[in-house]
């Protein structure tokens, strides 16, 4: 497993980014983000899940746990390939807010769009999308053929198919639908095949500019999955392939009932049994996309919440004991040229801390949880050692602004005292630089919180039905000056070793003045 040395990075999904079709995509947005990250002196663009999403627009809860969303795919870039034209995206509407993703309008519009791409590109990429169907064949039928059968059925769940031979995934079945649905399928091969190839180009370029991609890996793939309708043997599934438990953490703090996630539940006993195997191809596959993985949930590799099937809330569920060191040691020495960040949140036992220390994975910390004036967070700064994450909030947590309004002002008290925050540096900038000089070796901040944003520009709300996932940078937001402000704040701290403008032209300065001494030294002395 490699190590993170020490660094900073930037936590922003790249739906989030701004362009004219309403939503981030892999374009020239993506590009420019890039260049910014650069310029700041950043390391890191850590993204959420890039998946297809289902409903409720949540990247956590996709259609695949292997496949690209398409909405994420760039429409500019496909007028300029040709597969487009300026008048197939003309006079469509994308949503009015360019603040805010209006799912139903995207959804509405843009696999119209794609499926002009795919009549127009079908016969002279042939060859091109044939090679990628090969070479992702162990995920892509399979995704493509769930995905034509989900628009045969309009769009339910698969486990609401009236087709019980397709339903359970039986040969005969698939083999008819795959004949009698081939366009539709090679439809969604198509759009796997232009988001890879966007992918790999923006990939090939943040690379060039020594940008690295954090990935998140949701611990638990959703119920109405091709992961799951096409594997249900490594499931906690009954013969009829209804879940017998599903997913959820109890009730704490926050959540009288827990939360109630609904993902079906791992068996842990056939996973091992092949040496998890599909845990293997998980991960592989996540390696196309990233450089880091974050496992979300790590905690759950422990010991989990099952919560029986068809209860109405978490508080009925138990703890059962996870896959520990058996699988977490095959991910680490299996993927010796990936680095992994443990996401070791929540209800955190010795079991949980001991298992985060025997994986080697940096754990995380959360500056927004760590100001208690009477208690000793694990959180706080002075407690950050070097083999962890420093965060200032993640994409579940609110903005700065918002978390001044929610937090007890005998805690910000004590907050503002511990990092010496005052009113020319703000709070936000105050716990940048907080988090800067943390000993962690990686330090993540939100983009919402460097553009000093509101409470409603935060990016998920846990348990809030609604209203997530939507906040989207405005244009223009990337200013030079703003680059040049984070960038002397990390190397403030030394998480780069690009040097501020400023302090290049004092040295440069320094040196002609230098220079120039030692002329006029060298003209006395030839007098």
């Amino acid at each position: 497993m490699k190590e993170l040395k020490r660094s900073g990075g930037i936590l922003m999904h790249m739906s989030s980014l701004p362009s004219n079709y309403g939503i981030g995509t892999m374009g020239k947005c993506a590009y420019d983000f890039i260049d910014f990250l650069k310029a700041a002196g950043q390391k890191y663009w850590q993204l959420l899940p890039l998946g297809p999403t289902s409903y409720g627009d949540s990247p956590y809860s996709s259609f695949s746990t292997f496949a690209g969303n398409p909405y994420l795919v760039d429409l500019d870039m496909l007028i300029e390939d040709g597969l487009l034209e300026k008048n197939d995206v003309k006079g469509i509407n994308w949503g009015s807010d360019p603040a805010r993703v209006d799912y139903g309008c995207i959804f509405q519009h843009r696999f119209k769009v794609l499926r002009k791409a795919f009549h127009r590109g079908r016969e002279s990429l042939k060859e091109q999308v044939e090679a990628f169907r090969r070479e992702n064949g162990s995920w892509l039928e399979n995704y493509a053929l769930f995905m034509a059968v989900k628009a045969k059925f309009n769009m339910v769940s698969w486990t609401e198919w009236k087709d019980e031979g397709i339903r359970l995934h039986r040969r005969d079945a698939v083999e008819r639908y795959s004949r009698e649905l081939k366009e539709e399928i090679d439809f969604y091969v198509f759009m796997q095949y232009l988001f890879f190839r966007q992918w790999e180009k923006l990939r090939a370029y943040a690379k060039k500019q020594g940008i690295q991609f954090i990935g998140d890996i949701p611990i638990y793939v959703a119920m109405d999955s091709a992961d799951v309708w096409s594997d249900p043997q490594y499931f906690m599934l009954d013969r009829d392939n209804v879940p017998t438990e599903v997913a959820g953490v109890p009730p704490d703090a926050f959540t009288a009932d827990g939360q109630l996630w609904g993902n079906p539940l791992y068996n842990w006993d056939k996973m091992k049994s092949d040496g998890y195997g599909w845990w293997i191809r998980r991960i592989d596959g996540a390696k196309k996309l990233y450089d880091v993985i974050r496992i979300d949930h790590f905690r759950g590799f422990d010991s989990y919440w099952a919560v029986p099937w068809g209860a109405k809330t978490a508080k009925e569920g138990c703890w059962r004991p996870g896959p520990g060191m058996s699988l977490v040691g095959v991910l680490g020495s299996w993927f010796h040229d990936l680095s992994f960040i443990a996401e070791d949140l929540g209800y955190i036992t010795p079991s949980v801390r001991k298992l985060v220390e025997d994986s080697g994975f940096p754990g995380m910390k959360i500056l927004e949880f760590a100001f208690d004036a009477h208690g000793e967070s694990d959180y706080l700064p002075h407690r950050c050692d070097k083999n962890s994450v420093c965060y200032m909030g993640t994409h579940d947590n609110d903005t700065v602004a918002g978390w001044l309004k929610t937090t007890d002002e005998e805690n910000l008290d004590f907050a503002r005292r511990y990092m010496h925050i005052g009113d020319d540096e703000g709070w936000s900038w105050g716990l940048i630089r907080t988090g800067m000089a943390t000993a962690s070796n990686l330090f993540v901040v939100q983009m919402q919180d460097v553009l000093e944003l509101p409470a409603g520009c935060r990016m998920n709300t846990p348990g809030k039905p609604s209203g997530n996932w939507q906040w989207r940078m405005l244009p223009g937001s990337l200013k030079n000056e703003l680059a040049e402000k984070l960038l002397e704040y990390t190397w403030t701290f030394r998480r780069t070793d690009v040097k501020p403008k400023y302090l290049v032209e004092k040295e440069k300065e320094k040196a002609a003045k230098a220079a120039a001494e030692v002329k006029t030294e060298e003209a006395k002395a030839g007098k």
